[in-house]
């Protein structure tokens, strides 16, 4: 059976390496959003068209993902999946195809996100987003933590 692995967490929080390890350890095909995004759009995290283009990229990313699992490939979304919502909707898509799926969730401090994020936007990067950190602030209040059964591998 093939798994579903959502890697949850905020922006600096080590998703993209987490995904790379997994990717590694469980045969899984990675789809991380920024990984395109950037590359297809630019730095446009600040432009009016960004979560518009950011959306268009993550659907195109899940009807991969679908055809994989259809497949019997283990998949990694390298999404975010800030909301309870968000991640049930893709669990419930997983399971309709006859996939399991687990949550790996980053758990970091606003802190440390804050003091990675400088780091980050020190660099110019091709596969991730120079993000002010007055947007990062906003994030770090609306985003939802897995509760613990959310954490539970589902088959």
């Amino acid at each position: 059976m093939a798994t579903l692995h959502l890697i949850v967490g905020l922006p600096c929080s080590g998703k993209t390496t987490l995904a790379k390890q997994l990717e590694h350890e469980k045969s899984a095909l990675r789809l991380t959003p920024d990984d395109w995004h950037v590359r297809l759009f630019g730095q446009d995290a600040e432009e009016p068209e960004h979560d518009a283009r950011h959306g268009l990229i993550e659907a195109l990313l899940w009807n991969i993902a679908r055809r994989a699992l259809e497949l019997g490939t283990n998949v990694i979304l390298d999404f975010g999946f800030w909301s309870r919502e968000e991640r049930e909707d893709f669990r419930a898509r997983a399971k309709q195809l006859g996939a399991s799926s687990e949550v790996h969730f980053l758990d970091v401090p606003a802190d440390e996100l804050l003091r990675r994020l400088a780091i980050r936007n020190a660099e110019a990067s091709q596969t991730s987003f120079y993000i002010p950190e007055a947007m990062m602030k906003p994030w770090i209040a609306l985003f939802q933590r897995p509760t613990p059964d959310e954490l539970e591998r589902r088959d």
